[in-house]
């Protein structure tokens, strides 16, 4: 399984990468955890704007859905439509939330693109892939994922609090892809986000692999959040993510 960071920007998109989307690789299928704002553009330096076979979307802020919708134009009106319908495993309002935003009415929607499947927790047998979909602490729906192929392993966050599901999620994981959109101070909100030393907190819970940092808010200093996450008492190793890299999980 290879594990490609699109998008980690937290929030919206910042200088040097998009928001949220990540590129899982195995036996020729392509699967997207998230299609965040602008990473629809990145992600074509590494696939054909027509490769993607599945996508899986945390939840519907926008730094992690919005791209359906530029997605959903290629996929009507390229050259070669219509193509084939993508899956799209998102919460249950995903149509009607996407359409608004596209400016479209819920019918038909954006159903000419993709086939949507309610995400509830449980596990999802896509492609190659066995995904497990866990609840996470966040304002609204949102969902955490373990992803396994060929007896490796890695999850994904989201965006969340501090969360035992996570934990569960990760447990034993070759890579955990976990958000640290705070830095350290007083009087931080529950149940939005994590610190960089909770995301290490959450890792050495789980006794995963490799910690990447990711949802990296761009106002907030990354060397910081990196030095946080030294705190955590995860012993393995731990750096923050960039789009573009690269993991090889064999």
């Amino acid at each position: 399984m290879k594990v490609t960071i699109v998008g980690c920007s937290g929030s919206y998109p910042g200088p040097d990468s998009p928001a949220s989307c990540y590129l899982l690789e195995a036996d020729g299928f392509r699967l997207l955890l998230d299609l965040g704002s602008g990473s629809l553009g990145a992600l074509q330096r590494h696939i054909g704007l027509y490769d993607v076979d599945a996508i899986c979307l945390s939840h519907l802020h926008a730094d992690h859905c919005l791209d359906v919708c530029g997605y959903h134009v290629a996929r009507t009106y390229g050259p070669s439509a219509p193509y084939p319908l993508v899956p799209v495993y998102a919460p249950a309002d995903a149509p009607a939330r996407l359409a608004a935003a596209y400016g479209m009415p819920e019918e038909p929607g954006l159903e000419t693109a993709f086939e949507f499947v309610t995400l509830t927790p449980g596990s999802y047998e896509i492609g190659p892939f066995t995904l497990t979909a866990g609840l996470v602490n966040h304002p609204v729906e949102a969902y955490g994922f373990r992803v396994a192929n060929g007896g490796r392993s890695m999850a994904y966050s989201g965006d969340t609090g501090e969360s035992s599901e996570l934990v569960k999620l990760a447990a034993g994981t070759d890579l955990l892809l976990c958000e640290a959109s705070f830095v350290e101070g007083p009087d931080l909100p529950p149940g939005l986000h994590l610190t960089g030393r909770q995301a290490a907190e959450h890792a050495a819970k789980a006794d995963v692999g490799r910690l990447v940092l990711t949802h990296l808010v761009p106002w907030n200093d990354q060397a910081t959040v990196l030095e946080e996450a030294s705190g955590g008492g995860y012993a393995g190793p731990v750096e923050l993510a960039r789009s573009g890299a690269v993991y090889d999980l064999t």
